[in-house]
């Protein structure tokens, strides 16, 4: 029996509570919140539980076996660190810490306890992203020209974070995992426009080789959009995750080049095929990421969100600030 206490029952909270109570073999011990309205709810919501205001009951309970951080990204790094100094694994919220310096300190310390540290980046666990990584992995759509994700809506305005801390980290961690190739630079343009942090920015992400991947955040848009646009030499994937079925549509549509007599010569020919929606999963990703946390932690097995995979996506956020105040101009990573 994995026992398991949960620091934040905010917004993301109670989905976490609920799908690791379902989980066979798991024992949520108790969850903390200062917010005593949200402590009511807890208590009415799941009356066995304990309810706690002191994080550090929680971080320093011997009968816990695993913490759960469900809390804004400024506190990630102490209560992450508390854990793990008390031997405890750890599930966090996305992003993982606010700086790569102390992701990286996290990284070691978890390293050097052999404990496990998952990030929680749901959208891996999708039917769709899982698709779209097998997609690619098999070749059908042969070499990626680029990456284009769209993920805007109004209002959710961060009181602490800009829209690319908010928003971004979905989008860095899927084109992180299905993507073979690691990005190498990283060019920012954003604007301000209700407070003092960016709700509209547009990002460049550049490869060694010609792939490129551009991604738009926006807390300000008049409608809700999740799209993603991979193409390919072979054929072009569109993913739609508010679509209810048909998510991922492949078209067998791309450009044929063939040189005669070099480069001058160059003859392009385009072609339009057939398209295909592949079935996919479309159980719930945050069930399977609790339960494949708790799987990691019985096997002491590296998970695929682990550490290592946080701080790629924290430094690519830090990347694009400091891009956003140098006006755009690219970042190494």
């Amino acid at each position: 029996m994995i026992k398991i206490g949960i620091i934040g029952y905010g917004y993301w909270g109670p989905n976490v509570v609920r799908n690791f109570v379902d989980i066979e073999g798991v024992k949520v011990s108790a969850v903390c919140d200062k917010n005593p309205a949200t402590i009511r709810r807890l208590a009415k919501n799941h009356p066995c539980i304990d309810t706690l205001s002191d994080s550090n009951e929680i971080l320093s309970s011997p009968d816990i076996d695993a913490v759960a951080i469900v809390t804004p990204v400024s506190t990630h790094y102490e209560l992450a660190k508390k854990a793990l100094l008390n031997g405890k694994h750890v599930f966090v919220e996305k992003p993982f810490t606010d700086s790569s310096a102390h992701a990286e300190e996290l990284v070691s310390l978890a390293k050097s306890k052999n404990l496990v540290i998952m990030v929680d980046h749901t959208f891996l666990f999708t039917g769709a992203v899982r698709k779209i990584r097998s997609i690619l992995d098999e070749g059908q759509l042969g070499k990626v020209f680029y990456y284009d994700s769209t993920r805007v809506n109004l209002g959710l305005f961060q009181h602490d974070v800009n829209v690319v801390w908010d928003l971004a980290p979905h989008d860095f961690s899927i084109m992180n995992y299905v993507l073979s190739e690691r990005p190498t630079g990283i060019s920012a343009c954003g604007r301000s426009h209700v407070n003092n942090f960016e709700d509209i920015t547009y990002i460049n992400v550049a490869f060694t080789s010609n792939l490129i991947a551009h991604f738009t955040v926006n807390w300000l848009s008049p409608v809700k959009v999740r799209n993603t646009l991979i193409g390919g030499e072979k054929r072009m994937l569109v993913w739609d995750d508010l679509q209810p079925d048909e998510k991922i549509k492949l078209y067998d549509r791309g450009v044929d080049i063939t040189s005669k007599q070099g480069i001058y010569d160059l003859l392009v020919s385009y072609r339009s095929g057939d398209m295909l929606a592949p079935k996919i999963n479309q159980g719930e990703a945050l069930r399977q990421e609790c339960a494949y946390f708790v799987e990691c932690v019985e096997k002491s097995a590296t998970p695929i969100n682990d550490g290592v995979a946080g701080l790629r996506v924290v430094e690519m956020l830090e990347a694009c600030d400091r891009s956003l105040k140098a006006d755009g101009d690219m970042v190494k990573i």
